[in-house]
């Protein structure tokens, strides 16, 4: 399985089997996450076999909906829920990228999930390797996925 179809597979496994929500698309992103309309980044970071970050881009509206539908109510502004609901999204898909990862032969650690807010922000990390991108929509908008893992991951 190539990792573009593991965030694939992963994101609509999250939204059938945890947000019993629809989501389409998985289209690949060719530009950089920053040049996409974002007010939150959820992300979890990956070490020990390799190196790596699994990332959620995504507008306000939807993480309020994907809050939503994670917890069953509606939730009008960001918040601790907004924000435990979305990195609790990041940690479930970079455990499915892990899986994935541990099937190769690598062991990999997951580190607490991290979420930025703001106007204008951008995430940047050292790795080298493979980026994959891939925008997903909602009824509440669109969100992208992202993994970067270092060039010996993508070997493995």
């Amino acid at each position: 399985m190539d990792f573009a179809q593991c965030l694939s597979d992963g994101t609509r496994e999250i939204f059938t089997t945890m947000l019993m929500a629809d989501v389409a698309g998985g289209n690949p992103w060719d530009r950089s996450p920053e040049e996409f309309d974002r007010d939150l980044t959820s992300m979890v970071g990956m070490a020990g076999g390799c190196r790596g970050l699994v990332a959620i881009h995504c507008p306000k509206q939807v993480a309020l909906g994907v809050t939503g539908f994670l917890l069953g109510m509606d939730v009008e502004d960001f918040g601790e829920d907004v924000f435990d609901a979305m990195g609790e999204f990041a940690n479930m898909l970079a455990g499915i990228v892990k899986a994935e990862l541990s099937a190769r032969g690598l062991e990999v650690s997951l580190a607490i999930p991290s979420v930025v807010t703001g106007p204008d922000y951008s995430v940047d990390s050292s790795i080298e390797g493979e980026n994959v991108a891939l925008c997903f929509e909602t009824d509440h908008g669109p969100f992208l996925v992202e993994l970067q893992l270092e060039g010996s991951a993508v070997a493995a």
